[in-house]
């Protein structure tokens, strides 16, 4: 990726309409902090007015869907943003990770069977349903072989995911009214673990700046009592992913970083319209119904993400100190009022969507201590 134009003018961008203030802030904190460590101007929200024609630098809180969005906003390549683009809604959701029941069952619009064939063996059993007729017999086929959890396509921090044991209980989803506008939206219906650690690996294309990082996130406790994600702590290398994968690395992680590189390389073959800046891929390790050890890609991020305040710390570390061969750094989300702690670089603090307070801050640890 060639090095960002020094006369860019890096824009923050929430692209849903009703964002909340937390995504629009955070967003907005994003853009100025990362423009500050790359040296360029920070132009605020795009806005249409002010802003067509510039050369701009896009912090797009979602990935740009579709050409003419994309022109819209000044987005020819990845070069032009922090995050992705795609040709259709559905590449940008877990839908991609797995197949269809069979050939009859309906397909969105630019689908490709081919992204499913690359990334079976790094992906956990499931399949994808986009019709409220093919989702029975989808979750009769998944359950023979034990417990599935049913993810509606578009739901992001785990919210709104149900685990589903038998037919019966499936039934009474299929019995609700907003059944059929669930299904047609698209849900994943997916093999459900036990024990759970998810890895969180990815690249960041920044510049002339390549991040490579592998890590964990867990879950915390929003405002309503759900469990909702509560951050990562990724540990950060500048290069690609064989320079992570030449450090001391456990074997979970090792096995982690290799599923979510066939995945990757898998999204840019089977869909050629695809970029993105940032790749961030949710790998799922724990236990099946039978207590065997089981690891899968769950999904992608081509866009701003709960790590991304984590990769711009890093980014900066590497600026400031370009020797430095790794950095350790953690993005954490509490939903409890609390001083900032000692030497943390706080990202926002005020209401959440869900709740009536959020906390987004950072921490930066050495590599080696």
């Amino acid at each position: 990726m060639t090095p960002t134009h020094r006369n860019k003018l890096v824009l923050a961008h929430s692209v849903r309409p009703s964002a909340s203030l937390h995504e629009v802030e955070t967003n907005r904190a994003l853009a100025r902090w990362l423009a500050q460590v790359v040296g360029l101007e920070y132009g605020g929200s795009y806005d249409p007015q002010l802003h067509s024609g510039r050369d701009i630098y896009l912090l797009p809180t979602q990935t740009l869907v579709g050409v003419a969005a994309a022109r819209q906003l000044g987005v020819k390549g990845p070069e032009d943003l922090w995050g992705g683009y795609v040709d259709h809604d559905f590449i940008c959701t877990k839908a991609i990770s797995h197949g269809l029941l069979n050939r009859y069952a309906f397909a969105p619009e630019g689908w490709s069977s081919l992204f499913s064939e690359r990334v079976r063996s790094v992906v956990l059993d499931g399949l994808s349903v986009f019709s409220l007729e093919d989702a029975r017999p989808a979750a009769e086929h998944l359950l023979y072989s034990g417990p599935i959890r049913m993810k509606p396509i578009h739901a992001c921090a785990g919210r709104g995911q149900e685990v589903i044991k038998s037919l019966d209980q499936f039934d009474v989803i299929l019995a609700r009214p907003d059944a059929k506008t669930l299904f047609t939206e698209g849900v994943v219906l997916e093999q459900d673990l036990t024990e759970v650690v998810t890895h969180s690996v990815g690249q960041s294309f920044i510049g002339d700046k390549v991040l490579s990082y592998c890590g964990d996130q867990y879950l915390t406790e929003d405002g309503q009592g759900e469990q909702v994600y509560g951050g990562s702590n990724l540990l950060v290398v500048q290069g690609y992913y064989e320079d992570l994968l030449a450090l001391e690395l456990p074997d979970d992680t090792r096995l982690a970083i290799q599923q979510a590189q066939v995945f990757d390389s898998a999204a840019d073959e089977a869909y050629p319209g695809f970029y993105a800046s940032r790749r961030n891929y949710d790998i799922a390790q724990g236990l099946d119904c039978d207590g065997k050890q089981r690891s899968g890609v769950l999904e992608q991020s081509w866009r701003l993400g709960g790590a991304s305040s984590a990769e711009v710390a890093a980014l900066q570390s590497f600026v400031n100190n370009p020797g430095l061969r790794a950095i350790r750094v953690s993005s954490i989300e509490t939903y409890t009022d609390q001083p900032l702690p000692a030497n943390a670089i706080e990202v926002y603090r005020g209401p959440a969507e869900h709740s009536d307070f959020l906390l987004k801050y950072v921490t930066v640890k050495s590599y080696d201590g």
